[in-house]
């Protein structure tokens, strides 16, 4: 066993493989309903028995998580979910009573959500005496306000690490409701602060103002990689990762980088070297959150599509695959491409593979770019027939 559990974010088949491929120690997921994804591409019952078989070679935990209000009328459906789901995963993350005591009657493991905004020592040991194995404490503590509550509680600490942060009291925003009528608390959440605003006056629609930053309510990602020893001995333990609704390639490299750095303490250069890399991949910006100091006007993104460095272009599809010499066929029918570009390969049993383009061929003919309509052979690590190809392009 790892002295720390690294926790990372699945919402489907590719992310899945990502993340244990990139050494997760547990994995956690959303079903179609009672989590705080709703719009996240979900896994169904049925598909918990194929996330075990996959988890299982490697030792990975799975996590479900039922961690939205629950309404009256959804009691029995809820503990329907919960007998189904009995033996096919670790535990479940929950914060609402009427979970946790369904997961004390069928006697399932469960571990208590930061939508619980547990703040204090009283609020942990009330968890706890419910009988809680692990405590995912509210995003908006300090490392110091967290070693006091470690100290003195015996539930395992689990906090959030890295990935998008709520500009509110993590699912307490009536934002999205009033607008849309999609509630956060019931994992709908249309992310109005993540949009620009602009000033009008009321009567007079001509005078305006557009905000210096007119995403004013859009919080940066939380990013911990540089402090990651201060939080270790602020007696965290588990270590979570946002991103149920990110991609593969995004899981892929968070996790590869927080596990190297739970796993050794990191030099200056090999943190500086990992925060490069995982600029590359989706993000608002990055922040230290509420652990070292209370956020500023620095602490907001101003990007509206993000400010990751890389983006990926679809490419084509995987039409045929020779494992014994390690070729595939591609047939392009979005971007082109040339020897020396890099590709993401994605696919439900595959996960993400980046390889660089170092020969192709068409009808046994080398060639040096291939466009749009061809069929093209390229030397592929492990891939299947019907994995999509992207291009990685700079931004």
């Amino acid at each position: 066993m790892r002295k720390y559990e690294l926790i990372s974010p699945v919402g489907n088949f590719p992310m899945l493989h990502a993340a244990v491929d990139a050494g997760a120690d547990a994995v956690y997921l959303g079903l179609n309903e009672f989590n705080m994804r709703a719009t996240a591409r979900n896994f169904s019952i049925k598909d918990l028995d194929e996330v075990k078989n996959i988890c299982k070679e490697k030792k990975v935990k799975i996590y479900l998580t039922l961690n939205v209000i629950i309404y009256q009328d959804e009691l029995k459906k809820l503990e329907k979910a919960i007998k189904q789901v009995k033996n096919k995963v670790d535990a479940i993350i929950c914060w609402d009573i009427s979970v946790i005591n369904l997961c004390k009657k069928h006697k399932i493991p469960f571990h208590i959500s930061t939508q619980a905004s547990i703040s204090n020592l009283e609020s942990a040991k009330f968890y706890e005496k419910l009988g809680a194995k692990k405590l995912v404490l509210a995003r908006e503590l300090s490392l110091k306000q967290i070693k006091e509550i470690s100290k003195k509680t015996k539930a395992e600490i689990e906090c959030f690490c890295h990935g998008a942060m709520c500009v509110s009291e993590s699912g307490r925003c009536f934002t999205s409701q009033f607008l849309h009528c999609k509630s956060a608390n019931r994992g709908e959440c249309t992310h109005p602060c993540r949009r620009a605003y602009k000033i009008t006056e009321i009567g007079c629609e001509e005078n305006e103002l557009v905000l210096e930053n007119n995403r004013v309510m859009s919080a940066k990602d939380l990013c911990t990689l540089p402090f990651i020893e201060k939080m270790k001995q602020a007696g965290i333990t588990s270590f979570k990762i946002e991103g149920r609704n990110r991609n593969p390639e995004y899981v892929y490299a968070v996790t590869k980088f927080y596990r190297k750095a739970l796993d050794k303490k990191l030099s200056q250069k090999e943190t500086e070297e990992s925060l490069e890399e995982l600029k590359k991949v989706y993000n608002r910006g990055l922040s230290s959150g509420f652990y070292l100091k209370m956020p500023t006007a620095d602490d907001f993104s101003s990007s509206e599509n993000g400010e990751q460095s890389e983006k990926k272009v679809f490419v084509g599809k995987v039409e045929k695959y020779w494992p014994n010499i390690q070729v595939a066929e591609i047939y392009i029918n979005g971007a082109s491409i040339k020897l020396g570009d890099e590709l993401y390969i994605i696919g439900d049993k595959t996960g993400v593979k980046r390889t660089k383009i170092e020969s192709m061929e068409i009808e046994k003919a080398k060639i040096e770019k291939a466009e749009k309509s061809q069929r093209v052979g390229i030397k592929f690590p492990e891939c299947r027939i019907g994995d999509d190809v992207y291009l990685i392009k700079k931004k």
